[in-house]
């Protein structure tokens, strides 16, 4: 099994012609996912490396029945690139784009409740389901499919802690990058949950960091619900309060949303918390045991 991606995904892109999209599209579909579509308005009727190009994702949908989509759009734009593949029933929506004001991922959650829709990142590395398919720019090769689930709000570090997992032989169900913004579409317990309703997954690694107070929520929670082993790690350890480190969401202020505080609530929760993110692996493969 894996959680929300797999080979019934058909993903469009949207900003396929674009340098990025493009590069990635091809990256998704050489990795085994099944690219039956892009978007960019103005250009519909055209074709992209034999990937037919729509104006519109609802156009898309209907011609294709994509069912997934990853976007590349420019900030300013992006925001509406992610209400119109909602609009149009798009199931999962993996926003690649860095730099979307949080003003306008404001609106996009008030338009996104109540939908059935899932919006993952924006300012993310995507999902993936080793062996299957992928969403993103992650580098697929490192991967191996297996039953150790990643969730992180940082791109590299996921890379780091996969890396380590599939040299010591321990492959991966689903890896998801939930992004760095202050405002994102889905957080660590919405994916710690749909990992606890996958029998393939024996154990997660969670990476969080400063800012916010995602990883103290998903703490207590996996007190209270997850009886699978976790192991944390909590980037921004150094950081000066009130100054931005990175992504828009990773900065403390008023002695909240420091590292600190979040490794204390993690170890409170029963989650093995390690100092450097080069011991990820080991220590959950002491935890499986």
């Amino acid at each position: 099994m894996a959680i929300w991606v797999n080979q019934d995904t058909r993903l469009l892109v949207q900003g396929i012609t674009g340098k990025e999209g493009g590069f990635h599209a091809l990256g998704c579909r050489a990795y085994g996912t099944e690219v039956v579509a892009g978007v960019t308005p103005g250009k519909g009727g055209q074709r992209f490396e034999g990937i037919p190009v729509f104006d519109s994702v609802a156009q898309a949908c209907t011609e294709t029945a994509a069912n997934a989509t990853m976007i590349f759009v420019p900030p300013p734009f992006a925001a509406d690139a992610i209400m119109e593949a909602a609009d149009a029933g798009i199931e999962l929506i993996v926003a690649i784009t860095e730099g979307i004001p949080v003003r306008d991922m404001l609106v996009v959650k008030s338009f996104l409740a109540g939908r059935s829709c899932r919006l993952i990142g924006p300012n993310c590395p995507g999902v993936i389901s080793p062996g299957t398919a992928k969403i993103g720019i992650m580098p697929g090769h490192i991967h191996k499919r297996g039953h150790v689930g990643v969730i992180s709000r940082s791109g590299t570090l996921t890379y780091e802690a996969v890396w380590q997992l599939s040299n010591i032989g321990l492959g991966q169900s689903t890896c998801v990058g939930i992004g760095g913004d202050p405002v994102n579409g889905t957080s660590f317990i919405e994916v710690l949950e749909a990992f606890r309703g996958d029998a393939e997954t024996e154990g997660v690694i969670m990476i969080g960091e400063i800012g916010g107070s995602a990883e103290e929520e998903a703490a207590a929670w996996v007190a209270a619900h997850y009886d699978r082993p976790v192991v944390g790690f909590i980037a921004g350890r150094t950081a000066p309060a009130g100054r931005r480190m990175g992504h828009a969401g990773a900065i403390t202020s008023g002695g909240k949303g420091t590292a600190e505080a979040k490794m204390a609530a993690m170890k409170a929760a029963g989650i093995r918390v390690v100092e450097s993110p080069a011991d990820l692996g080991t220590t959950m493969a002491e935890a499986l045991g």
